[in-house]
This record gives structure tokens, C-alpha cells and sequence, in this order.
């Protein structure tokens, strides 16, 4: 049993999906729609921009999507499409990408509401005001006793529970910072900062949730053909009414992707594709489960040989 999954922000890089676009009319098709949803040359960015404008996360979001999209059109036209899936799952902005190759919103419409997800997140909370940090050697117990005792009367969140090894806290910086020290007083292999513009996953986030039910209000949704394990749920959806209250709810709660992942295991999933930008998940995914096999499919050469591996 396989699964696709779709990667998140810091999978970003210039260049990314530009040999699928020459290789594949059909990847660049998808490229001209996120242009024409967004009314700009996105493209241009991702293949001949400056790292730090494809960043921001307004750019970096639908960006990624693109390009994960791409990737499953050029599956599509080497007769492997998305039903070659027995789940769809993606790391937070994954999710809106993984909901895009199984049908449930369109590509324009996914573009748009990434753009507006990515302005919401960033201007949630001034600059300097939120962080993020990761926290590598606690378990995810571990770690909530470190943002609880850290936050005080400020925020401090268990919001990405990557791995086994790996937990990332978001929420007033102060907190963070003490959540750092904390983590290493415990015993954390490391504690880092992150370099990212606002605090993702965690209730600071509530004024980009609202903005997020009034942007889904206005997109259809639609059941998708592969049932998708959502972020917050750690189980698979397919009700449309509930993908789309999940989707606000994820703007502000944690990533539960160990346990996403340990669920597709426990369903039967012995195979993982990695669809996009980047191996962060396949690296997530041997750590989480040794049984399961991942491939990261993300230029012209990795669909060749996911397609030829799949017809051995």
C-alpha cells in the first residue's frame, strides 16, 4: 500500500520544478495556472528569483504547491496518477497540495488561498514578537513540560511533532528562548531557533485562522478521490464539511505527523512518495517507521525512476 505526501515550508529552493517544466508540457501547465491564479510570474521567482523573496511565506507557499503539483502532472502523463495512492498527506502547507492532486480544490483556488495564508500567518503577529524553535533528542511529552513550564503567561506550544526526535515549539519569542535553554537543562541533543517570520501552529496564529474560515468559505470543496490523513486529526478524512473546519483549525494546532505517519503504517502503508521540493519528509518518515520505504519524487530524473520502479 503507498502513500503521496507533500512538504511544507524550508523545502523551498530556486530552480525547483523548472526541469519538469521543460520535460513536461503538462508540469508547465501547472505553473502557467498558479500564474494566472495569482495574477503574477511566480514562476519567474522560483526559477530565476532571490532565495529570500521565495521565502516569504506569502511566495514560499504557493510555490511549493506548484511545484508539487507539477510533479503529479508529470506522474499523470507516465499513467501514474494519484489513485496510485491509497492516502494523500502533506506537512502543514502540504496539506492544501495534497488536497490539490486528489481533486478536492482546484489548483487556482488552492494558489489563491495559499497566497492568502501565507499574508494571514505573517501578519498575525509582528515581526520579532513570535518564534519557533526546534528541539531534537526529547520525546513529544518531553517537550510539551518544556512549553508549558517555558510559556509563563505567555505563549509557548508544542507545534510540529515531526519524529520521534524531533518537536518544534512556537509562540512569544521570550518564551521560546526559555523553552531553548529548558530543553537543554532536560537533555535535548540540540535546541535551535528557527529562522522563520512568525510563529506558526500555535494560538497566536487565531486572527490568520479567522481570515483562513472566511477564504474557505468562498472555495468549493469537493470529496477526494484519495482519502487524505489530516494534520491535526492524525486519522483520514474524506467529508468535505470536514476537511474545510480542519484546514482553519490547522492554522493554529500542532502538526502530528509522527502520528500521521504511524497511522498510514498501521493502515497497511508500507511505501511512501515523497511528491515536491526536498527528502525533510522521507528523512521524517525512516525515523518514524523503519518498515516503511519512502521516495522522494522531485525533478524529471525522480518521476522517470518512480514510474520505471512502479512498472518492475
Amino acid at each position: 500500500m503507498r502513500a503521496f505526501v507533500f512538504p511544507g515550508q524550508g523545502a523551498q529552493t530556486i530552480g525547483m520544478g523548472r526541469d519538469l517544466a521543460e520535460a513536461y508540457p503538462e508540469a508547465k501547465a501547472v505553473f502557467d495556472e498558479v500564474d494566472d491564479a495569482l495574477g503574477e510570474k511566480l514562476s519567474d521567482l522560483i526559477w530565476n528569483g532571490e532565495q529570500d523573496t521565495l521565502t516569504l511565506t506569502q511566495n514560499a507557499q504557493p510555490a511549493l504547491m506548484a511545484t508539487s503539483l507539477a510533479v503529479m502532472a508529470a506522474l499523470k502523463s507516465e499513467g501514474v496518477g494519484v489513485e496510485a495512492a491509497s492516502y494523500v498527506a502533506g506537512h502543514s502547507l502540504g496539506e492544501y497540495s495534497a488536497l490539490a492532486a486528489a481533486g478536492a480544490i482546484s489548483v487556482a483556488d488552492t494558489a489563491r488561498l495559499l497566497r492568502a495564508r501565507g499574508l494571514a500567518m505573517q501578519e498575525a503577529v509582528p515581526v520579532g514578537v513570535g518564534a519557533m524553535a526546534a528541539l531534537l533528542g526529547l520525546d513529544f511529552e518531553a517537550v510539551q513540560a518544556v512549553a508549558e513550564e517555558a510559556a509563563g503567561d505567555e505563549v509557548c506550544q508544542a507545534a510540529n511533532d515531526n519524529d520521534p526526535g524531533q518537536v518544534v515549539v512556537s509562540g512569544h519569542k521570550a518564551a521560546v528562548e526559555r523553552a531553548v535553554d529548558l530543553a537543554k537543562e532536560r537533555g535535548a541533543k540540540r535546541a535551535v531557533l528557527l529562522p522563520v517570520s512568525a510563529p506558526f501552529h500555535c494560538t497566536l496564529m487565531q486572527p490568520a485562522a479567522e481570515a483562513m474560515a472566511v477564504a474557505l468559505g468562498g472555495v468549493d470543496i469537493e470529496r477526494p478521490s484519495v482519502p487524505l490523513v489530516a494534520n491535526v486529526l492524525a486519522a483520514s478524512i474524506s467529508d468535505p464539511a470536514t476537511i474545510r473546519n480542519l484546514l482553519v483549525e490547522q492554522v493554529t494546532g500542532s502538526v502530528r505527523w509522527r502520528e500521521s505517519v504511524g497511522y498510514m503504517g498501521e493502515q497497511g502503508v508500507t511505501e511512501v512518495w515523497e511528491v515536491g521540493a526536498g527528502k525533510a519528509l522521507s528523512g521524517m518518515i525512516r525515523r518514524i517507521n523503519r518498515d516503511i520505504t519512502s521516495r522522494a519524487v522531485g525533478t524529471a530524473a525522480d518521476v522517470k525512476a518512480a514510474v520505471d520502479a512502479l512498472n518492475a
